[in-house]
């Protein structure tokens, strides 16, 4: 397997895990790195994307109001909105970097890359309980935020990749491999990778 794509849980440490692997397999881990990329492609302001990372807001209002440049429009020379714009950057982005063997995390990359042989398309998870433990523990969050967070994280990660997939986040039917990051550990579920993709 040339790329690698990592979904997640949030707290469930799957960055953690995909930077190891990249470690380990001696390639490079793109995860902050598409933010930049996909403003270069874009001509979007970093800020701009990064405050509209998988996230989901259908506002053209709100697009005016941040003062976006639009780079991309539908077939009608209408612009898209930001969110779209986004995507459709960050996109342009995991195909770039994808011509050589890297470690993608999240943007719906096993998506974009779906028809691809060379992708193992990986997506980690967690109980509840050691999420929160993570959030706090590795995050430095403030426990009593900790529950709200994650609900508000997975529920921003979940509408994204429905918006812009027309699948269900987190389905086993879009990944190669679900490890359970609780059950066996970030070092061992990076290892598990690491076997897989060799």
């Amino acid at each position: 397997m040339k790329i690698i794509t990592i979904g997640r849980e949030y707290g469930s440490g799957g960055r953690t895990i995909g930077k190891l692997v990249a470690d380990k397999l001696g390639i490079p881990y793109y995860d902050r790195e598409l933010v930049d990329k996909a403003a270069k492609h874009s001509g979007l302001a970093v800020e701009a994307i990064e405050e509209n990372d998988q996230v989901v807001t259908r506002s053209f209002l709100y697009d005016l109001a941040i003062g976006t440049s639009y780079g991309y429009v539908n077939s009608s020379g209408v612009p898209l909105d930001l969110n779209t714009q986004v995507f459709l950057a960050q996109r342009e982005a995991i195909l770039e970097f994808s011509q050589a063997p890297c470690v993608i995390v999240g943007r719906c990359a096993d998506y974009i890359l779906r028809d691809r042989e060379d992708v193992l398309k990986v997506f980690i998870y967690a109980d509840r309980k050691a999420r929160l433990q993570r959030i706090v523990r590795e995050y430095g969050e403030d426990p009593a935020k900790a529950e709200k967070l994650l609900a508000q994280s997975d529920k921003r990660r979940a509408r994204h990749y429905e918006e812009f997939t027309d699948s269900i986040w987190g389905a086993r039917r879009n990944y190669d491999l679900m490890l359970n990051s609780a059950a066996f550990g970030i070092d061992a579920a990076a290892e598990i990778i690491c076997n897989l993709a060799k």
